[in-house]
């Protein structure tokens, strides 16, 4: 087996961005993916975009900061298919504001929705993963979580915590064949970047050696790869797709 030919993948933040490249990414190398995410319109678009090139997916309801809408998104993927045997923890949601004056509420929600929605997904899939004896899990990280950022103390906070519980999912999960990575984009030009003004944007690419943006298939590529057959032997480690921004 090659790729991801077969397995079943659930890609949550499935709708726009970098979750939606990972979707049709996984749809290429062969997996029926489940598709989630709030916006269950712009889901239905992604679905007949993969059902247009010979691919298989579906739409499932998400809020990823909702407990309930976690457990019940869990529940409904696997009466449909049995198993999940790909996760892609991708949704994820900033607050920016500087620490000084950052309110608890905007921290709270980057908190539980970035990290803890992360956690309690994966919790309610794992006892699928288990008894497959087989899995991979991708958390998408960001580099501001290997380096900080002045104004995002919450978002980085939680992607660096997404790259603690990477790991310590990793030695937990090892002996059951179930591997988890994460992969941490850098300046991806994505819905999440596009409010950044010309200026920002070219202070951001004087940090990348590269001189240029990345685009949401190139994050994709290094997901589905993480994902596939082949990438059996990695695990508990951050894949950077960063230009050379930071070089851990």
């Amino acid at each position: 087996m090659t790729g991801s030919q077969g397995r079943v993948a659930l890609v949550t933040g499935a709708s726009q961005g970098i979750g939606r490249a990972c979707a049709l990414a996984l749809a290429s190398a062969g997996a029926q993916v489940a598709l989630a995410a709030r916006n269950t319109e712009k889901l239905t678009a992604v679905q007949a975009e993969i059902v247009a090139a010979g691919g298989a997916a579906s739409v499932f309801a998400l809020d990823i900061a909702s407990e309930d809408s976690i457990q019940a998104c869990a529940k409904a993927v696997l009466a449909q298919y049995g198993k999940v045997e790909i996760l892609v923890n991708n949704a994820g949601i900033t607050r920016d504001g500087l620490m000084l004056r950052m309110k608890r509420a905007d921290w709270d929600a980057v908190l539980s929705t970035n990290l803890t929605g992360a956690f309690l997904l994966t919790q309610a899939l794992l006892p699928a993963m288990l008894k497959a004896r087989w899995g991979r899990i991708v958390n998408l990280t960001s580099v501001v979580g290997e380096t900080g950022q002045a104004g995002q103390a919450n978002y980085a906070a939680s992607k660096a915590g997404l790259i603690g519980l990477t790991k310590s999912m990793a030695r937990e999960l090892a002996s059951r064949s179930i591997t988890v990575n994460a992969v941490a984009p850098g300046y991806i030009e994505t819905p999440m970047t596009e409010v950044l003004n010309e200026q920002q944007r070219a202070a951001m690419l004087t940090q990348v050696p590269l001189g240029r943006a990345g685009s949401p298939e190139e994050v994709a590529q290094a997901v589905a790869f993480l994902a596939s057959e082949q990438a059996g032997y990695i695990t508990g480690h951050v894949l950077d797709v960063n230009g050379g921004m930071y070089m851990g």
